[in-house]
């Protein structure tokens, strides 16, 4: 297996040594982890982000296997076990860390410790409820939440839009599974890529969406 300091190195040559110690410095908390969470930590670990946290509750199902980052063989397992050993597969050195738990208002405090936390739920009353509570809660944290990204229109549609100086929002702010048409896996692994995007560039000290 590749050394630390040999995958450091990789890293370091692609993004530069300056913004690889920021993302090496940096710890994300990834909120859900289905079709937007699986994919934005694949790309985070691939970064060589040091800290990631997933939170999610839920097991691996068949239903999940045309979008998320689980394998057919995962199936039944808790989501928060199964992402954490594919992520290990990814990037060996990184520090990740999962919980079993379904995120309320009540035990939001988990989060703390987080630079950026990132809301990747599938459902609205979920999303509304940790975007509220950071909000109120944890002000000086970035926060980076989806909304949108169902059927098969246009990719150009998904945009990066800031609402505030620290609150992002990703997705084409409109389309819903309720609309006849599901999640498609690469219309939500596109908006997941500007979730992920934003994350990279606020770690690099780039804020404009």
């Amino acid at each position: 297996m590749l050394s630390e300091k040999e995958i450091y190195s990789a890293l370091a040559a692609r993004h530069g040594e300056d913004i690889q110690k920021k993302f090496a410095a940096a710890s994300v908390a990834v909120c859900g982890l289905g079709g937007l969470g699986s994919n934005i930590a694949v790309s985070l670990a691939r970064a060589g982000i040091g800290n990631i946290h997933l939170i999610d509750f839920d097991r691996v199902d068949i239903s999940n296997i045309n979008r998320q980052q689980y394998y057919i063989s995962q199936i039944g397992e808790y989501k928060a076990d199964a992402l954490l050993n594919n992520l290990k597969n990814i990037s060996p050195y990184t520090v990740i860390t999962s919980q079993r738990i379904k995120l309320s208002e009540e035990n939001i405090n988990i989060l703390a410790p987080y630079d950026i936390i990132c809301e990747a739920f599938d459902k609205a009353d979920m999303k509304a409820m940790l975007v509220n509570a950071v909000l109120e809660n944890f002000p000086d944290k970035y926060l980076i939440s989806g909304n949108g990204m169902a059927g098969f229109g246009s990719s150009n549609d998904i945009v990066t839009r800031r609402l505030s100086k620290k609150f992002y929002i990703c997705g084409d702010g409109k389309s819903d599974i309720s609309d006849g048409i599901g999640l498609v896996s690469a219309r939500v692994a596109v908006c997941a890529a500007h979730q992920a995007n934003m994350i990279l560039r606020i770690i690099a000290g780039f804020y404009d969406a």
